[in-house]
């Protein structure tokens, strides 16, 4: 072998145990290692939580359980993406007819300290009656989203002062009876289909 047939060669070898390694740190860190089919694993997302529900009564994960669900997170003073998200998740909701109640959707804040309660509950007076919504003080939201791999970060606004904006993930994750996450729910498509799928799960 020529000495620059045996360079390339060690730098193709460099180059594919790099690629190796960073492959081996990503699947690691978004939670792939044995996933198999390349999806995250049913414990790298989700797990248990307590927090207060839109009637300012306790809600976790144990109450979701027993049904098909889904978790969003947004907040109240989102100017598009979270009205959308709750309007497609109402929509669904009317294309399973009988079989929603047999399934189940949760908001849950990423922004507590102007998401009360009784703001939560005003807010979904918009949509399905069947959703709710989640939130409690900061300790407690931190930690779901950690537990559902959100990220969520406030953003000052133009305006100054104490307006802000909250920059987060805009995921919509489906869970089983379980509890354990199955993978991020399509609602860009037609109710039916999205209804038809979730019906998968029943």
């Amino acid at each position: 072998m020529t000495t620059r047939a045996s360079h390339i060669l060690l730098v193709v070898s460099a180059f594919l145990a790099g690629l190796v390694i960073f492959l081996g740190v990503f699947m690691f860190a978004t939670g792939n290692l044995g996933g198999g089919s390349g999806a995250p694993s049913a414990s790298a997302i989700g797990g248990p939580f307590q927090l207060i529900d839109q009637d300012g009564k306790p809600i976790s994960d144990q109450d979701m359980k027993g049904k098909p669900f889904l978790v969003f997170f947004g907040f109240t003073h989102c100017p598009d993406v979270c009205p959308t998200a709750l309007f497609e998740v109402s929509e669904l909701m009317r294309a399973l007819g009988k079989d929603a109640d047999r399934t189940a959707a949760l908001f849950i804040t990423v922004d507590p300290e102007r998401d009360t309660a009784a703001k939560l509950k005003d807010y979904l007076s918009s949509f399905d009656p069947r959703l709710r919504a989640a939130t409690g003080e900061r300790p407690a939201i931190e930690a779901v989203q950690k537990a559902y791999r959100v990220y969520a970060k406030k953003v000052p606004s133009e305006k100054g002062g104490d307006d802000y904006s909250m920059d987060h993930t805009a995921l919509v994750y489906l869970m089983d009876k379980q509890g354990r996450f199955v993978a991020p729910f399509n609602l860009k498509r037609t109710p039916a289909e999205a209804a038809a799928e979730m019906r998968k799960y029943l």
